[in-house]
């Protein structure tokens, strides 16, 4: 992973509305680290600068570091609250790591070779029906994004989540509840198909 994410973080004993009230005004982020068989830390962050981490694709499935006083932890973010309708980060929950310990993290897709897949080539529409995933492996094995590649893909045809190439060390839970969590990640339909369904919908909506 070629991004770096460091953070400095100031412990804070007070807790409640109006103590989170007072922090965001000086420009800080209330906090909280757990995990690992540790008691939580309960911390604060500059807000500009974790807002500007969040812009960065990476920093939802990368390792963090967050330097606490005169220690370093380890961490992956777990959570994250923001206002509803400011660009505000209300609070943030990160997650310890232990190298021996598997974390379970939501990782990115990226789907390459769209435009160069015969079904594309032939008119046909992609259906995106998933943007991420959900994988368990060691911190180690953590990767930024899971590529799809779509370069075979044809009209008619489509990509299960059983059908990724996953890098060494990575799992997928939801494949071990049973076939019917194996969910289609990336399809491509007929274009006609779809124009059809759109010219049918159009027509009931004029009858109604």
């Amino acid at each position: 992973m070629s991004n770096s994410f460091e953070f400095k973080a100031e412990l804070r004993d007070d807790t409640g509305k109006g103590a989170s009230r007072r922090l965001r005004r000086a420009g800080l982020v209330p906090g909280i680290i757990y995990g690992a068989h540790r008691d939580p830390t309960m911390i604060t962050l500059r807000h500009n600068e974790l807002l500007q981490s969040l812009e960065n694709e990476a920093f939802y499935s990368h390792i963090l570091s967050i330097q606490v006083g005169r220690k370093k932890e380890k961490v992956v973010l777990k959570d994250l609250q923001r206002h509803p309708s400011k660009p505000f980060v209300l609070h943030a929950d990160f997650q310890r790591i232990s190298e021996k310990e598997k974390i379970r993290m939501h990782v990115p897709l990226h789907f390459i070779n769209e435009k160069a897949s015969p079904g594309i080539k032939a008119g046909g529409r992609v259906s995106h029906n998933l943007t991420d995933v959900e994988i368990s492996c060691l911190p180690k094995d953590l990767p930024e994004y899971i590529e799809v590649d779509m370069s075979g893909m044809d009209v008619g045809q489509s990509i299960h989540l059983s059908e990724l190439a996953l890098p060494k060390g990575l799992e997928i839970p939801a494949l071990a509840q049973g076939a019917a969590q194996d969910m289609v990640v990336v399809s491509i339909h007929s274009g006609h198909v779809a124009a059809a369904e759109g010219e049918e919908g159009e027509e009931e909506a004029g009858e109604e």
